[in-house]
């Protein structure tokens, strides 16, 4: 599948897999030790939700839109009180922008963008913040690369495109490659679902290197038929204490406010037979 991030900035995938990702930066910001976070393919940083690509889907107006006209949900306030202020002002902050502004002072970021356009769009955004480096690099060659950090605690986020018929196998890999290295690292790793067994192919190469700490978490705005994006879903090795309570209860929130037959599912994976 082709997923290009400029048409579907702030819709429901959006909503839930930043909602996680606030929570498990939150954890992080709980100890006073700094912290390093990798984003391998970090886009743009912020979406002009007035952009023609964003108007021509209208997924944001359906998915954060919808979010921020609905009834207060609790479990939702941690995310909708970073992502508010840049929507009312016509903008989707993606994931770096997110990171960034839940740096403190010694923390660090590291952005990794291939796309030459978008990767000087990325610098341009975060050229004022010392606390965050874009590099203009593949992401999945920067990983083990980049880990294990000084800081020796943090959070890298594999959240790729999805453009090649091998990115599942590539995303395995390099998330292997980098636990290997730094196998105390959480890893937040993002995949589509449609009805292609990403998330399993993903999950077999983690297993494969005897990753054995993970967790699985989906949120999916109808069944997968295999032709529309259902939604998706996050792999997270290393997840903090609770963080299956609190990613499921972020879930059922977003289900509540889409409707049916909006779900959510969170488990442990079953080790490889």
């Amino acid at each position: 599948m082709n997923y290009r991030h400029a048409y579907h900035a702030g819709n429901h995938i959006d909503v839930f897999k930043h909602a996680a990702l606030v929570l498990l930066l939150e954890h992080l910001r709980r100890k006073a030790k700094p912290f390093f976070v990798l984003d391998t393919h970090g886009g743009t940083g912020l979406y002009d939700l007035a952009a023609p690509e964003a108007e021509r889907t209208g997924e944001a107006a359906d998915g954060i839109g919808r979010v921020l006209a609905a009834a207060p949900e609790p479990d939702l306030a941690p995310y909708l009180d970073r992502v508010r202020p840049l929507v009312d002002s016509g903008r989707y902050p993606g994931s770096p922008a997110i990171a960034a502004g839940l740096l403190r002072d010694g923390d660090r970021l590291a952005v990794c963008e291939l796309h030459p356009e978008d990767a000087g769009a990325l610098a341009a955004n975060f050229r004022r913040d010392g606390r965050v480096a874009v590099h203009r690099r593949d992401g999945y060659e920067a990983l083990p690369a980049l880990v294990p950090p000084p800081e020796r605690r943090g959070l890298v986020l594999v959240d790729p495109p999805y453009e090649e018929r091998d990115e599942a196998d590539r995303v395995g890999r390099a998330v292997a490659a980098g636990w290997r290295k730094w196998a105390t690292g959480i890893y937040a790793v993002w995949y589509p679902v449609k009805a292609d067994g990403t998330g399993r192919a993903i999950l077999h190469h983690l297993q494969a290197a005897g990753i054995d700490d993970c967790l699985q978490a989906e949120f999916l705005r109808h069944p997968p038929d295999g032709l529309r994006l259902a939604g998706g879903g996050l792999l997270v090795v290393n997840p903090p204490w609770q963080f299956d309570q609190e990613i499921g209860r972020v879930g059922a929130a977003l289900a509540r406010i889409f409707g049916p037959p909006a779900s959510c599912a969170v488990r442990r994976p079953p080790p490889p037979a």
